[in-house]
C-alpha cells in the first residue's frame, strides 16, 4: 500500500486542548458539577505509629452542616479483594478505617462529610482522636534492611583487587515529592450498585479495577472519568486511599461526595521518590577502562508494602564493565508507601553512576566524555542483547560541539566571573523503552470528521495532541477534523499513563485503528462503480486532506464525505489493539547527554545554573513543540532534585516538617536558565510501529549528576548528597 503523506506528525503544532486550558474550560477532577454534592475532609493521624484508643465525634456532629463522621469504629467492613494489578505493591495495601492501627503520620483515621466545604473543614478540626503512641522509625539509617535483590556478572573482587584505580564512594539522595499543580481530588457518586468517580489519576482502568475489588462490585459497575490532569509526575499511578474514602463516604451518606486533598495531605497521601543511600566501589585501569563495580543500595519503603524501582539498571548496562555486583535492599519504615516519580529508578541510579564516572575521570586526568567513550558497550552488558538503536556517542559529539565543551578547563576552580566560580559538567542518561498492550476504537463520520477513543490520560505531555497528529496522518485528515477522546473507563482499556509508554503503546494502537478505517474507505471506493477510484488497486490509493486519490494523480479521487454519503454510510468504525512485538530480544532504550554550566558564589556557596543543553536519542519525535515542553520540564525537575528538593522528617513522630510549597523548595523562574534540547533525527521501528523510544522520563535522567559534576569543576568540592546546599559548599 502506498505510504500515507505525513503532514501532522513532526510538525510543531500547538496543543489541541490549549484553548480549553487557558480559558478555564478544561475540567479537572474537582471541577465537575455533580448535583447534590457534599464535601468530605479527612482527619489525619497525628502520630507516626501506634493504635487509636478512641474517636470523639460529638462536637463535630453538633456543628451545623456536618452529616457524618466515619472512622474505624463505625465504618462498614470493606471486602478489599486481592488486586495484584492497579499498580498495587507487594504487601498488604492500606485499608481505610478497617482497624485501629496507625502505620504512619498523616494516615486517614476519620472523614467528616458536610453540606459545605467550610463545615467539613471545621468539623474535622473538632474530631478528637486518642492514641496509644509508639516511637516510629522513619530514618533510613535506623531501619532494618530486608533481603536484597541481587545481580552479578564476572569476578568483582578480583577486578577491584587488580584495578589500577579504586574508588569507594557513598552517595545519598533525599526523598522527593511530586508536587503537581493540581492536588489530588475525587468526586464519587453511587447510583444503586453502580459507582461513578471523577478522579485525578494516571491510570483510569487501574482506578476502576481497584475500586471494584475494594467494594466487591463488577468492574463494569465502576466508571472512572478523568479528561484532564493538572500534572502528576507519577503521583497518580495508583489508586490512593482518599479515593476509596470518597467512595465510602458517598455510599454511607447516599450523596455524591467531593474530597480534595490539601497540599499538606499530598505529602502523606500520594507517595514520593524514596530516599536512598548508595555505596559504589569502582575500579578501572590506567587507560580509563572500567574493570569492576560493586553496588550496595538501600532505599526506604513503607512497613506494609514493598516499593521497588529499576534503580539497578543503569549500573548494569550503561557502560561496559566486566565485573558487576549489585545488592538492592528495601528498608521498611513507618512511612506511607513510595511511588514512581519521573525517571523512576534511572534518575537515582544514573546520579550515582554518572557522578562516579566524573570522579574517575578526574582521578585519571581524562576528559569525562572521553572516559565514557572508552567504556561504550557494543551490546547490552546486562544480558548481551543487541541494541536496537543506541546513539549515545552521537549525543556526546553533538552536545560537546553545541555547548562549547572545548572551553571547559579540566582543573577545578580555574574559571571565575567576579565573585562567581564557573564550572561545566556533563552526564549521560538512559531510560528503557516500555510498551504494553493497549486498545483504541475509532469512527470516521460521513461529514469527514473522525473520533478516536482511548481510556488513557494526559497529565501534561500532550497526549491529546500527539495522538491527534498520528490519527490525522493515518486517516489523511486535517488535525482540526480529528477528535481524540480520553480519560473515561468506558473507552478501550490502556496501560498506565507513565513510564514513557503512552506514545509507543496507545500511539501504535491509534495508528492501527486509523489505518483500518482508511483501508475500509479505500476498499469501499475501489469497489463502488460510481467512484472515480473504481477498479484502482487499493495499494495505489492515498488520502490527503480528507480526499482519497490515486498516488501520483491527485485529480482522480473523491472525498470521504462524498463516498460515505453516496453509499448511505453514516460512519465507518473499527477497534484495534497493540501488543508488544515478539521476535529477537533487543535492548531498547532512550538516551541523553546533558551539559550544564554553573556559577557558585565563592563566599556564600550559592549555586546558580547558567545554562543547560541536552541531546536526546529518543527515536521519532511526533511533536517537536511538545517534546521541547517535556525536555524543559525534565531539566527544571532535575535542577530541583540537584539543588532544592528535600523532604524533611521529624523522626520523633514521623511528621514532615516542610509539607508545603512555602518550605519544600522547587525551582521557580529565577532558578531556571537558558535551556535547550536537541533531538537526533531518526526512528526505531524495532521499538514499536511508530518508531518512538519515549521522552517523558529520560529528560530528567542525568540532569542532577551533570549539575553536581559542574559544581565540582567550579569549586573542587565533591558533594555526594542531594540536594547540594550552600551549607555543604561552605
Amino acid at each position: 500500500m502506498s505510504p500515507q503523506p505525513q503532514a501532522a506528525v513532526g510538525a510543531p503544532l500547538s496543543r489541541v486542548d490549549g484553548r480549553l486550558k487557558v480559558t478555564g474550560e478544561a475540567r479537572y477532577a474537582a471541577e465537575f458539577d455533580v448535583d447534590g454534592v457534599v464535601h468530605a475532609v479527612i482527619v489525619d493521624a497525628s502520630i507516626g505509629r501506634g493504635r487509636i484508643t478512641g474517636v470523639d465525634t460529638d462536637a463535630a456532629l453538633a456543628h451545623p452542616g456536618v452529616l457524618r463522621v466515619i472512622h474505624h469504629g463505625n465504618a462498614p467492613t470493606l471486602p478489599y479483594r486481592d488486586n495484584p494489578g492497579s499498580n498495587n505493591l507487594p504487601g498488604r495495601r492500606l485499608r481505610v478505617f478497617q482497624d485501629d492501627r496507625v502505620l504512619f503520620h498523616g494516615q486517614p483515621v476519620a472523614v467528616v462529610v458536610a453540606t459545605t466545604l467550610e463545615a467539613a473543614q471545621h468539623g474535622a478540626s473538632l474530631v478528637k482522636v486518642g492514641y496509644d503512641a509508639e516511637r516510629p522509625t522513619t530514618d533510613l539509617a535506623e531501619g532494618e534492611p530486608g533481603r536484597p535483590a541481587n545481580y552479578a556478572r564476572g569476578d568483582v573482587e578480583a577486578g577491584l583487587r587488580d584495578a589500577d584505580v579504586r574508588l569507594d564512594l557513598t552517595y545519598r539522595m533525599a526523598r522527593n515529592h511530586h508536587n503537581p499543580m493540581e492536588t489530588h481530588a475525587t468526586i464519587a457518586r453511587w447510583d444503586g450498585n453502580r459507582l461513578t468517580v471523577w478522579d485525578k489519576t494516571q491510570w483510569v482502568p487501574g482506578t476502576q479495577t481497584e475500586l471494584s475489588t475494594v467494594f466487591d462490585v463488577p468492574p463494569d459497575s465502576v466508571r472512572v472519568i478523568n479528561p484532564f490532569v493538572g500534572g502528576a509526575f507519577g503521583s497518580g499511578l495508583r489508586c490512593w486511599p482518599h479515593t476509596v474514602v470518597a467512595a465510602l463516604a458517598a455510599r454511607e451518606t447516599g450523596r455524591p461526595v467531593k474530597l480534595v486533598l490539601t497540599r499538606k495531605q499530598m505529602y502523606y497521601g500520594t507517595g514520593f521518590r524514596p530516599a536512598y543511600e548508595y555505596r559504589l566501589r569502582l575500579g578501572g585501569d590506567r587507560n580509563g577502562r572500567l574493570v569492576a563495580a560493586d553496588h550496595g543500595i538501600d532505599a526506604e519503603t513503607s512497613s506494609y508494602e514493598t516499593f521497588t524501582e529499576a534503580v539497578m539498571s543503569p549500573g548494569q548496562m550503561l557502560y561496559s564493565t566486566p565485573g558487576v555486583r549489585q545488592a538492592y535492599r528495601t528498608v521498611p519504615l513507618d512511612v506511607n508507601s513510595p511511588i514512581w516519580m519521573r525517571g523512576p529508578g534511572a534518575a537515582t541510579g544514573s546520579y550515582v553512576i554518572e557522578s562516579a564516572m566524573d570522579e574517575l575521570a578526574h582521578e585519571l586526568g581524562i576528559d569525562p566524555i572521553e572516559l565514557r567513550r572508552r567504556n561504550e558497550p557494543a551490546q547490552d552488558p546486562s544480558d548481551n542483547a543487541p541494541f536496537s538503536t543506541r546513539r549515545l556517542l552521537e549525543c556526546y559529539t553533538v552536545g560537546a560541539r553545541e555547548f562549547g565543551w572545548d572551553r571547559r578547563k579540566q582543573s577545578p576552580r580555574s574559571t571565575r566571573d567576579g565573585d562567581w566560580l564557573i564550572g561545566m559538567g556533563m552526564a549521560a542518561g538512559v531510560y528503557h523503552t516500555a510498551v504494553a498492550p493497549a486498545r483504541t476504537r475509532a469512527r470516521l463520520n460521513a461529514d469527514g470528521t473522525a473520533v478516536i477513543e482511548s481510556a488513557t490520560s494526559d497529565m501534561g505531555p500532550g497526549t491529546y495532541t500527539s495522538q491527534t497528529q498520528v490519527a490525522a496522518d493515518a486517516l489523511g485528515l486535517a488535525v482540526r477534523a480529528v477528535d481524540f477522546r480520553l480519560g473515561d473507563s468506558r473507552y478501550p482499556q490502556t496501560p498506565p499513563h507513565g513510564g514513557s509508554m503512552t506514545m509507543a503503546s496507545i500511539g501504535s494502537a491509534t495508528l492501527d485503528v486509523c489505518d483500518q478505517l482508511r483501508r475500509q474507505a479505500i476498499e469501499l471506493a475501489v469497489g463502488d462503480e460510481e467512484s472515480p477510484l473504481h477498479g484502482v488497486s487499493p495499494d495505489d490509493v492515498v488520502v490527503r486532506g480528507g480526499r482519497l486519490h490515486v498516488q501520483g494523480n491527485p485529480t482522480r479521487g473523491e472525498t470521504y464525505q462524498r463516498l460515505l454519503t453516496r453509499n448511505d454510510r453514516a460512519r465507518l468504525e473499527a477497534e484495534a489493539s497493540f501488543s508488544p512485538p515478539r521476535g529477537e530480544r533487543r535492548s531498547i532504550s532512550a538516551y541523553s547527554a546533558v551539559f550544564t554550566e554553573v556559577a557558585v558564589d565563592a563566599t556564600l556557596g550559592l549555586v546558580r545554573v547558567r545554562r543547560m543543553l541536552a541531546v536526546y536519542d529518543a527515536g521519532r519525535i511526533i511533536s517537536p513543540k511538545l517534546a521541547d515542553s517535556q525536555a524543559i520540564g525534565g531539566m527544571v525537575g532535575g535542577i530541583g532534585a540537584a539543588l532544592l528538593e528535600h523532604t524533611v522528617t521529624d523522626h520523633r513522630d514521623g511528621r514532615i516538617a516542610n509539607a508545603g510549597l512555602a518550605d519544600y523548595l522547587v525551582p521557580v523562574n529565577a532558578d531556571v536558565p537558558d535551556l535547550r534540547a536537541i533531538y537526533l533525527e531518526g526512528e526505531d521501528y524495532e521499538a514499536d510501529p511508530i518508531g518512538v523510544k519515549g521522552l517523558g522520563e529520560v529528560v530528567i535522567v542525568g540532569v542532577a549528576p551533570a549539575i553536581a559534576n559542574a559544581v565540582f569543576n567550579a569549586t573542587g568540592r565533591r558533594i555526594r548528597e542531594l540536594p547540594i546546599t550552600a551549607e555543604a559548599l561552605l
